[in-house]
This record gives C-alpha cells, structure tokens and sequence, in this order.
C-alpha cells in the first residue's frame, strides 16, 4: 500500500520508521519548514525530514495548506504533490498544520491520525504534558480517522498504559511515540483488508490540550505542593518548571510532593524550610515541595543541594 506521510517532530519520525519497516511504500512526506535551532540559530530540518531524505523519499514542506490563504502558492504544490504520490491513505503524526478539506478527502482512505490520549480526552496540541499535569492514572494512543474538527474524528484502535508515580512528558512521549508507530502499521494492515471498524467518540469526557506556552513555566508557591510536582514533571523537556530567586531563573527539574508538618504550617509559600544533602524543601500553599536537581543560567543540570550550596540557600529565605 502506498501510504503519504506528514509529520514534524520525533514522535512521528518513529511512526514513519515504522512504516518503511514494515513494508509499506512512501512516496511523499510532509513536513514543517526548516527551523533556526541551537545556539547558532542555524536552519535545521525536522526529524522526519532527516529520516525521509536517508530513504530518498521526495520532501514537500509547504507552509499552509490552504488554498485560499495566505501561502497558497504553497499549497498547491502541494496539491500537485499529492496527486502525482498517488497515496492511498495518509498518517498524519504531530504535523503543526491544519488539514483543510481538500487533503483530507484526497487519498481515497481519507487521513489516519496517531493521537497521543486516550480521545476524547486532551483533544488538542498537548495532549501528553496535559496527562501529566493532570495527574492522570492512565494515557494511550488513539488512531483515529481524521475530519475537519480538532481530533474530533471516529476512533479505529485505542491502547491504555498507566502512568508511572514519577512520570514525566519526555517518559511518556518515548512510551508513546512506540506505542502510536506499532499501532498505526496495524491500522493500516486492518486497511488493506478492510478490517478497521470506525468508532464514534463520546459526547462526554471531552477535554482539551491546549499548547504549552513558556509564560506557564514558573511555579505558584501558593498552590499544593501536588500540583507543582506535576507541573515539574510535566514540563520535562520543556519547557522546564522555574522559580526566581532575586533576578535570578533556576529550572526545576527534580521535586516530590511531601505533607506538612506542625514545624511548617505556619511558614509562608515559598519560604525555604531546609536547604542539605537531601536537597531544598520549600513550603507550598499546601504541603511541602522537595526539591533534588536544579539548574541555574547557562549551568547544567545539578543536584539541588549542590545549587543550593553555591546560592547559599538557608532556612527563611524566599524563593518566588
């Protein structure tokens, strides 16, 4: 079966390895437009554009795919380049641009989307770090079939994992992404034979991923110790948990949720309680935030103790 791919980041990069693994033919990937990255700000092409040109696969990197809008230019080459791909079914796998109509209803099996929730659950651009942040027990991979709604499409496969107490985004996006690339090769041979049987998703239990924005990063101290280990946990890779102490940014990247006690009731958010060998404990609206790795400026990452060392961290002191 010849089978179009779009996708941008890892996550589909391991799905379209997966394709090319198992057989399947692919005559054309989609993907973003080459981004500045590193410290040199250097263009640099996605990981699925790097895995398609190590196969030879022809590379379309439109930036709209509307034809009316403002690239549509754009669009139609890659328009063009669909028809002459001549795909019978399209995986679409992270890939940052809306499908309009016309892609949609181009390949003759329609688009199969690799969603990373368990729908409807975290419909929307985040659905792993959401999981995380919500404390949810359990996340999966849904292969649904797409239309012109926000991951509103009938659901084909689904498959649960339950998430570890000290789950993180960049954990559970590598589960996933394994996940996601074994089930779409099985969605596409139950195609091949028309095997898939489409599945509406519920009316209720619908809730929404939205994006992670870098203005979410630094942590309330007046909220539960609980939910500032999930927002720790979740915004592992990025965009990392902060804290300030005077004008100075430190990333959070290790901490643990701990119940107060009589000594510390009384303490202010964010209040430093210890600061030792066994890291930095920091008084929360509700509980008590145990902090073991840390990262300064321009440093690497570090135990928190060791941080805590070099800014001189004491009991008293109040971290924002």
């Amino acid at each position: 079966m010849r089978v179009a791919f779009a996708g941008t980041p890892e996550f589909a990069a391991r799905a379209l390895e997966a394709l090319l693994c198992a057989g399947f033919e692919v005559p054309l990937v989609l993907t973003q437009p080459d981004r500045p990255a590193g410290r040199g700000m250097k263009l640099q092409a996605s990981p699925v554009k790097q895995l398609a040109l190590v196969h030879h696969i022809p590379v379309c990197q439109p930036r709209s795919l509307k034809l009316d809008g403002r690239w549509p230019e754009d669009a139609q080459a890659a328009r063009e380049a669909l028809s002459a791909a001549g795909a019978r079914v399209m995986v679409v796998a992270a890939y940052g641009l809306i499908l309009p109509g016309w892609v949609l209803q181009h390949p003759p099996l329609g688009c199969l989307n690799i969603h990373a929730s368990l729908l409807p659950r975290w419909r929307g651009a985040a659905p792993i770090h959401r999981a995380v942040q919500a404390g949810d027990e359990r996340s999966g991979v849904t292969i649904m079939q797409m239309d012109e709604g926000l991951d509103t499409g009938p659901m084909l496969l689904e498959e649960t994992v339950a998430l570890a107490p000290s789950e993180t985004t960049a954990s559970l996006h590598d589960r996933l992404a394994g996940l996601g690339a074994r089930l779409v090769v099985e969605a596409l041979e139950l195609a091949a034979c028309g095997g898939l049987r489409p599945v509406a998703q519920p009316e209720t239990g619908i809730t929404y991923a939205h994006k992670i924005d870098k203005a979410e990063a630094p942590l309330n101290w007046g909220r539960s110790a609980l939910e500032l280990e999930r927002q720790v946990r979740a915004f592992d890779p990025f965009p990392g948990a902060t804290c300030r102490l005077g004008e100075e940014v430190i990333k959070v990247w290790g901490a643990l949720a701990q119940a107060p006690s009589a000594a510390t009731d009384h303490a202010a958010p964010g209040t430093v309680l210890s600061a030792d060998a066994q890291g930095v404990r920091v008084a929360c609206g509700q509980g008590v935030l145990h902090l073991s790795e840390l990262q300064r400026p321009s440093a690497r990452r570090q135990p928190a103790a060791l941080v805590a060392q070099a800014l001189n961290l004491k009991p008293g002191i109040r971290l924002e």
